[in-house]
């Protein structure tokens, strides 16, 4: 066989073909097809870290369409935009104070309908956030609540409940937030607001008419500015059970059920009644031409899951039970398994989600040892236990090749494709996530996945902006920068690029077959043409390439005859 190098550069001749200039791109992902979404690659854009065009240290819209074209060059079909609306920031934007609008620190309107311009002429479609559980707590309408009497329309908005105890000075109910201690807080007349998240962030009463039809109006606002769908950030918690009196959500010491199993009636996760939303929804989006989608972000079993991509309902929901596998043959064959049995069950494909802005990054958690407790872990300096870098960054590629080879949509986080770490000692004075300051300074939280992106070699915030960065860069991040990757043989970005290149060429048949492998190795096809294995092991295995195959990309060198330990490679099947 060819010598085939990690950046999938095949010594005898063949190999990726750079991408041409941006304005020659390709045109938008599917064409006309109502599905394009079925096998696509989104590429995540965490705002305030992508890139920053004014100078202040924070991302913003024209610096995100200044750096489009590194989304298109890398081969993705879409860009999902986090909150850009008008927020306070007390939780990274996911607090709105205005549904309908841009935060002046991130740009204007216009700003954003140069965005969507840009984007469509690299042949990228946009996806942006959309935040339904909750708003800020500057939002117009919690501001009137907060001046008007209990039991006020004004009120009625959001859940305001009297308190237990002596003189109702206890919580409504045991409720707690997901960014620590309790979900509610009181107000100065003695009610209590409830709050899954800060307490910036008020939850909205969704069995109040009046909030559904203003959401309703949210969507035909950036749907009319040309958006092709939305994230639904927490599509499992809008719906309560607020039928007095409260549920507590635990009993005697067992602890509260953030993630309930399938069929629980919890009293606020993921209630039969919050997939009436959706179908109004899915009717919304399916009267815009083209078809516009929705994903899911719902923390839910794997059994409940499918629930929220029936026909009626969302196209997508993020697959993080893929994420949190750990590095080993059995669980990831167990995960795929049981994914693609469950969409198949509402026709549709799982999506396959490595890293976001949640959560430690991938390279990093593949280096730590297996069952770290990684919120305990964020809040040291990143030494105890210290991450192996190496097997990380090994893992983090075969990762990559694995994911993207599977039927479905992969969604990147930014930074993944330049092998970006966790940043896991940020200074306790830089850090902006709320959970640091909910959680008494017991969890540093999720700035180490934020640290804004490096684009060049130099400079004082690697090209990111001419004022600094809102979050510390470490020193060395620009040898990890766009500049420094392209064109570098083995690199990070090379890899994804060949990558999502040559997947392409496999788009179209979804059928997924498991092939024989070795003890600890994943062997299967996608298709009839792209076969795909992967060495979870500690020691090599015999590779066993189809007969008359031609190898196509590798995430590491190959030594005749052999696949390394966490190391995976790309097949083309004979006669394709």
């Amino acid at each position: 066989m060819p010598d085939v190098s990690a950046d999938g550069q095949d010594r005898t001749g063949s190999g990726r073909t750079p991408a041409g200039p941006a304005e020659d791109r390709r045109p938008l992902p599917g064409g006309p097809r109502r599905d394009w979404w079925r096998e696509s690659v989104v590429y995540q854009v965490y705002v305030p870290s992508f890139a920053d065009a004014d100078g202040d240290g924070m991302g913003d819209l024209r610096g995100i369409t200044d750096r489009l074209a590194h989304v298109a060059d890398l081969g993705a079909d879409a860009v999902w935009l986090t909150p850009f609306y008008p927020s306070p920031l007390a939780d990274g934007g996911y607090d709105v104070a205005d549904y309908r609008g841009v935060d002046p620190r991130h740009g204007t309107l216009d700003d954003f309908r140069a965005l969507l311009a840009r984007a469509r002429e690299l042949g990228l479609r946009t996806i942006v956030d959309i935040v339904p559980n909750h708003c800020s707590d500057q939002h117009p309408w919690f501001t009137e609540a907060l001046a008007a009497a209990p039991g006020s329309a004004a009120r009625d908005r959001f859940i305001f409940r009297e308190g237990t105890g002596p003189d109702g000075a206890e919580p409504p109910a045991d409720w707690q937030s997901k960014f620590g201690g309790p979900a509610w807080t009181r107000v100065p007349d003695g009610q209590w607001y409830m709050h899954i998240f800060a307490s910036e962030q008020p939850d909205l009463n969704w069995d109040n008419p009046e909030v559904a039809a203003d959401f309703e109006d949210t969507l035909r606002f950036w749907l009319d500015l040309g958006v092709d769908g939305f994230r639904i950030d927490v599509a499992h918690g809008l719906r309560k059970d607020l039928v007095p009196p409260l549920r507590d959500t635990r009993g005697g010491d067992t602890a509260p059920l953030n993630s309930p199993p399938a069929g629980l009636n919890h009293p606020f996760w993921d209630r039969d009644e919050v997939h009436d939303i959706y179908r109004v929804w899915r009717k919304i989006t399916d009267g815009y031409a083209p078809p516009r989608i929705m994903v899911a972000e719902a923390g839910v079993s794997a059994a409940r899951l499918p629930l929220y991509t029936r026909p009626d309902e969302l196209h997508q929901a993020f697959n993080f039970f893929h994420l949190r596998c750990p590095w080993r043959a059995a669980a990831f064959r167990d995960v795929i398994d049981t994914s693609l049995a469950d969409a198949a069950t509402t026709g549709s494909l799982p999506t396959w989600v490595l890293s976001n802005h949640d959560v430690v990054r991938h390279r990093t958690r593949y280096g730590l040892p297996e069952g770290t407790d990684l919120r305990a872990w964020v809040t040291g300096d990143g030494r105890d236990p210290a991450a192996d870098d190496v097997r990380g960054r090994r893992r983090a590629r075969a990762a990559a090749l694995l994911t993207l080879a599977l039927p479905g949509t992969t969604y990147l986080y930014q930074g993944e494709e330049l092998g970006l770490p966790e940043v896991a000692d940020l200074p306790a004075a830089s850090l902006r996530d709320p959970m640091w300051e909910r959680t008494g300074h017991g969890q540093k939280g999720r700035d180490g996945c934020r640290v804004p992106l490096p684009w060049t070699r130099e400079g004082s915030s690697y090209g990111f902006g001419a004022g600094g960065s809102w979050l510390p860069q470490p020193e060395g991040w620009g040898d990890r920068s766009v500049e420094a990757q392209t064109g570098r043989a083995g690199s990070f970005l090379e890899l994804y690029r060949t990558a999502l290149a040559l997947r392409r060429g496999f788009l179209g048949d979804e059928s997924f077959t498991w092939l024989p492998s070795a003890p600890g190795e994943l062997a299967f096809r996608k298709g009839a043409g792209l076969v795909c294995r992967v060495n979870l092991s500690d020691e090599p295995v015999p590779l066993a390439p189809p007969a008359g195959a031609e190898p196509l990309l590798a995430s590491e060198a190959l030594p005749a005859g052999q696949l390394p330990p966490d190391t995976a490679v790309w097949f083309r099947s004979a006669g394709e």
